[in-house]
């Protein structure tokens, strides 16, 4: 890479450069983009400090002698580390919503924003009827702003156990002015809001079998362990939390939580929970939803 700052001008050369290298060291995408294009493309103009949906009017434009220089430590932090492009521009988005990340919290990365979109219609009738809501292990804070923008009357806790993840979510809530409607908790799950109950709880909770922990490929290494591993079986969070949720949520609640890949474990883990599972308009089967009621029984 040591003549790349000469030999490559504009940022049409850089993307070219960029994909070959990537493909060349066969890095694993799934942070934020799927292919090394994308992936070029988002590093690119994200260092650049140019929009990260307009490409086109930028191609052939030369980049200074210190653009080429600071481009080419990201590049080189991407291959030869294996850092999340995410990591490297400090920025992971979910749909239009931009989040400042650090390697104190996992990249966002969730299917609850598909289904914030439309204020988790149709499971919730009346988005401006939500006057609590909780994100548990909120991370990055990412759901919790998601949730106070769809349900606009709500007062929303972002709990996380993490104080360094709390530090990177209380940043964001702020960037998004949102102060008097979020507020971060550090707890164990629920430990720290004993009695209190909401109309919505949402959950991504670590669910990384111990046989999956051990495949991940190096890029996924870099995030916290602490926000990933959940057991031999993934559950060992979930099953805690539909322990206690039902002595968190108000009559007519709903508990959704996202598990990944894991529908198949869960449904063994919990043969009698009548959950009902939801797709999006990119995956099927990733986020349960179950009732208080269903809680209950």
């Amino acid at each position: 890479m040591n003549n790349a700052t000469d030999e490559l001008v504009t940022v049409r050369d850089w993307l070219r450069w960029a994909v070959s290298r990537f493909n060349e060291a066969g890095l694993s995408y799934g942070h934020g983009t799927d292919n090394a294009w994308d992936e070029a493309v988002w590093l690119v103009l994200a260092t650049l400090h140019l929009p990260r949906d307009t490409l086109e009017p930028w191609l052939d434009a030369h980049l200074t002698q210190q653009e080429r220089l600071t481009l080419l430590n990201n590049l080189q932090q991407r291959v030869a580390h294996r850092l999340p492009t995410a990591y490297l521009v400090q920025e992971a988005w979910l749909g239009p919503f931009r989040f400042y990340v650090d390697q104190r919290v996992i990249v966002p990365r969730s299917y609850f924003a598909e289904l914030l979109e439309n204020g988790f219609a149709p499971w919730i009738e009346d988005a401006e009827c939500v006057g609590t809501a909780l994100d548990l292990c909120t991370g990055s804070g990412c759901l919790a702003i998601l949730m106070a923008h769809a349900f606009p009357n709500a007062a929303v806790d972002a709990i996380d156990i993490s104080a360094d993840a709390l530090a990177v979510a209380g940043r964001n809530i702020a960037d998004y002015g949102l102060d008097d409607r979020v507020q971060a908790i550090e707890s164990d799950l629920f430990a720290a809001v004993e009695g209190k109950r909401y109309d919505l709880i949402l959950c991504n909770p670590p669910y990384v079998t111990t046989a999956a922990m051990n495949a991940l490929p190096a890029e996924y290494r870099h995030e916290p362990a602490l926000a990933l591993a959940a057991g031999a079986d993934g559950l060992d969070v979930v099953r805690r939390i539909l322990g206690e949720a039902r002595e968190h949520l108000n009559p007519g609640g709903l508990l959704a939580v996202e598990v990944g890949h894991d529908q198949e474990l869960v449904e063994a883990a919990f043969p009698d929970l009548p959950a009902v599972w939801l797709d999006t308009e990119h995956a099927e089967g990733k986020v349960f939803l179950v009732t208080r009621d269903d809680l209950l029984a």
